[in-house]
């Protein structure tokens, strides 16, 4: 059983996991992840099941509704299940008012939006412990005007990677760790860190399309561990895990932001479990 997040295939996300692996940045220590897009266009869509579905959890939930893009491959990098879990969290969520505010622009007198109340805060925030005592911070917001990002950064004690835009530093080997290396300059590092997977088939993925081609590398993927008998790269436990920020964020929300256990769906297992490998 896997779920299938394709960001997890995506061709930055697989050169920091590769880096990651090859301990560029040293000891992992931190890690941001993210799904901040504004999504507010899609309560237009009545008839579609996006429109729909995804604006009605507003009324209903209030918490971090959508953690699996950005917290998948962070948690990936930093080995979470495989040799590390996480232990608690916390949640806090900001006032719910964009949502409102666009149905009231957005919609005539009498509309199913107008009559809907949001009661899910704008932008929420989670921070997390691992038992190894690694920190990550998950953040979500569909509704408020800014850029679309997913944060992805990732801080170890000889560098960090940072996403939207891609930026790194690693001590040692970029001019200063005081200011980030970007592009264009960061190219020669993304090919020096190429992921042996996009190197495989990026090419073909890129032209396929799909998320900038990192849909076309998730199924190839999938196709390829279920015909040689390989485990897949996220297991059940990985879903579980992911998807659990969601119900633990509505709980820490509705208690003042206060700690919320993090279960143990491996029942011990992460202790032993390998993470996962540089594929080639």
């Amino acid at each position: 059983c896997m779920m299938m997040e394709n960001v997890n295939y995506g061709r930055e996300e697989l050169v920091v996991l590769n880096m990651c692996r090859m301990g560029v940045f040293g000891e992992l220590l931190h890690g941001e992840a993210a799904y901040i897009h504004d999504l507010r266009g899609q309560m237009r869509e009545i008839e579609r099941g996006t429109g729909s579905w995804r604006t009605t959890h507003y009324t209903k939930r209030n918490g971090n509704l959508y953690p699996t893009h950005g917290l998948g491959p962070v948690a990936q990098y930093m080995n979470i299940n495989r040799g590390d879990r996480i232990d608690f969290m916390s949640s806090v969520s900001c006032p719910s008012r964009s949502r409102a505010l666009y149905a009231e622009k957005n919609f005539p007198e009498g509309s199913i939006r107008r009559r809907q109340k949001f009661i899910c805060g704008d932008l929420n925030t989670s921070i997390a412990k691992t038992v190894q005592g690694k920190t990550l911070m998950i953040q979500w917001d569909e509704q408020l005007p800014r850029p679309y990002t997913r944060h992805n950064l990732i801080q170890g004690t000889r560098g960090a990677w940072g996403g939207f835009p891609n930026r790194c530093v690693i001590e040692g080997k970029t001019k200063s760790t005081e200011s980030w290396v970007q592009a264009p300059d960061l190219a020669a590092l993304m090919a020096e860190y190429e992921h042996p997977l996009w190197k495989r088939v990026g090419e073909e993925a890129v032209k396929a399309g799909g998320h900038g081609g990192m849909d076309f590398v998730m199924l190839w993927r999938i196709v390829y561990c279920l015909r040689n008998g390989e485990p897949l790269d996220q297991d059940v436990y990985d879903a579980a895990t992911w998807s659990a920020v969601t119900p633990l964020s509505e709980a820490s929300v509705a208690n003042r932001g206060r700690s919320m256990d993090f279960p143990d769906f491996t029942r011990g297992k992460w202790k032993s479990m390998k993470p996962l490998g540089i594929v080639s």
